[in-house]
């Protein structure tokens, strides 16, 4: 596959998506990103620029499905997009504070809904030039509802099967859905974690795997293979079981 040259990432003040702009700018390279921390995306933007891209931020709301759809079609119509990445997403899930029900909700608008507002849009505009690549961020906390985080799980499990249905369905039309399914990273989200994180993988690390495995035209990528390999085990157990090991200890 060609190197992305006009690429739009969500969620890109910080953490891995901070981490994916600044990885892939440079020289003759077109990025569009946005999040809601201003200051912060100010900051990746600035840092990109260094490296030698264009860089057009934008402070928008991925819930919001009339701007997200205004934005990338703008982002196309400057330079056509190559690579879409759909990386937003919060958590609210602690040990010890059960989710309120208007963190939930926030949750699923900015994870899931966020997700389709960034990819449909993309998938629009693809389709009807016959390529380009999405990049939908799951994670392998899908793998079981989770006390930690419930609705971040459900969340990252709607992902994870939408993107694996739309990769089936849409590669005869020459575009590429590609599902990444990371453990846990070091990143400002899991540094609020207050539980055990096995085999955290470092965010440098990470972007490389991320950037490999979609320069490849993969359709799912997960790290670290432990974790994975943990994750489907953990899929196979009794619900029973599951329920011992997660639970929260009063």
């Amino acid at each position: 596959m060609r190197r992305p040259r006009s690429i739009l990432i969500t969620g890109a003040a910080r953490g891995l998506g901070a981490a994916l702009a600044q990885a892939y700018a440079g020289p003759d390279v077109h990025l569009f990103i946005n999040d809601l921390r201003a200051e912060k995306l100010a900051q990746t933007a600035e840092a990109c620029r260094e490296s030698g891209a264009a860089v057009q931020d934008v402070v928008l709301d991925v819930s919001d499905r009339r701007a997200m759809q205004e934005w990338i079609g703008s982002a196309d119509d400057t330079r056509p997009l190559d690579l879409v990445i759909a990386n937003a997403a919060i958590s609210h899930g602690t040990v010890n504070n059960l989710e309120s029900p208007e963190q939930v909700y926030q949750v699923f608008e900015a994870n899931l809904t966020g997700a389709l507002n960034t990819a449909l849009p993309a998938l629009e505009l693809f389709r009807s030039r016959g390529e380009g690549h999405i990049a939908l961020l799951s994670s392998l906390a899908e793998v079981r509802g989770l006390p930690v985080a419930p609705s971040y799980c459900a969340s990252k499990a709607a992902i994870r099967v939408f993107g694996e249905g739309l990769a089936s369905l849409v590669r005869r039309e020459g575009v590429l859905v590609t599902t990444i399914i990371p453990g846990f990273m070091k990143t400002p989200m899991s540094g609020g974690n207050q539980y055990a994180m096995p085999l955290v993988v470092d965010l440098d690390q990470a972007v490389r795997k991320i950037q490999r495995g979609l320069a490849k035209g993969k359709t799912r990528i997960s790290f670290p293979w432990p974790m994975t390999f943990g994750a489907w085990l953990l899929k196979l157990a009794p619900q029973s079981l599951v329920d011992r090991v997660v639970a929260v200890k009063k």
